[in-house]
């Protein structure tokens, strides 16, 4: 097993922190400074000196017009509007075009059981659609619908708000899912805003702005 996962998976910090922590030698193994890409065995005696982690978790509200990861040329990451450090990353994605709730940490610990499809974390979206829904395509959204790559949608929980505007609950999150349901059935989503992921709600977050998170209160997704 490589270094860098031997530490993410005892739950000492990310992978990406750990390649930087093995970069500044303060990462040994046997006594020995480790060097970036070293396989760990089972007998191997690891040890981080001089090194504390201290834990930062927010809920932010992602304002539209703004992507998660990866900017491309010409676009603006959370990280260049925000000013929490180099080391805080976005859990999970939210469409440029989309705003609303996103978790931020440098907690490395949480991604994979935040993201692991199997968890079945339900996240709430109110969505505006360009034209009235009708209640047969409602029920058709509940059931699951197939979108343009082939998948079929699980069941989700579906409120009407209004004509055009609905709430979605959905336990997955495939790339853009709510705007490739709605162009299945001939709708196009005219703005998505997203409420809760599991038990955080955005609640009355300002755009752009944020709420602190206890460790506590984040860890109850573990």
């Amino acid at each position: 097993m490589r270094i860098n996962k031997y530490l993410a998976d005892q739950n000492i910090c990310s992978r990406r922190e750990a390649d930087r922590l093995i970069q500044e030698g303060k990462v040994f193994v046997n006594g020995i400074v480790a060097e970036l890409g070293l396989d760990i065995k089972e007998e191997d005696k690891v040890e981080v000196i001089g090194y504390e982690k201290h834990y930062k978790y927010y809920a932010y509200h992602k304002p539209m017009g703004v992507v998660s990861h990866s900017p491309q040329e010409g676009e603006r990451s959370i990280q260049d509007i925000t000013d929490f450090g180099d080391d805080v990353f976005p859990v999970g994605r939210l469409d440029k075009d989309s705003r609303g709730l996103i978790l931020l940490t440098n907690d490395g610990r949480i991604t994979k059981k935040f993201l692991e499809p199997k968890v079945l974390m339900e996240k709430d979206y109110i969505v505006t659609l360009n034209r009235p829904i009708s209640q047969s395509d409602i029920e058709k959204l509940r059931e699951g619908v197939k979108i343009d790559t082939g998948y079929h949608t699980k069941a989700c929980r579906i409120k009407r708000i209004n004509e055009q505007t609905i709430k979605i609950t959905l336990t997955e999150g495939k790339n853009r899912q709510i705007r490739r349901m709605a162009r299945a059935l001939k709708y196009q989503v005219i703005d998505l805003l997203r409420i809760r992921i599991g038990h955080i709600e955005l609640n009355d977050i300002p755009e752009g702005g944020y709420r602190k998170l206890t460790e506590e209160k984040i860890l109850k997704f573990n």
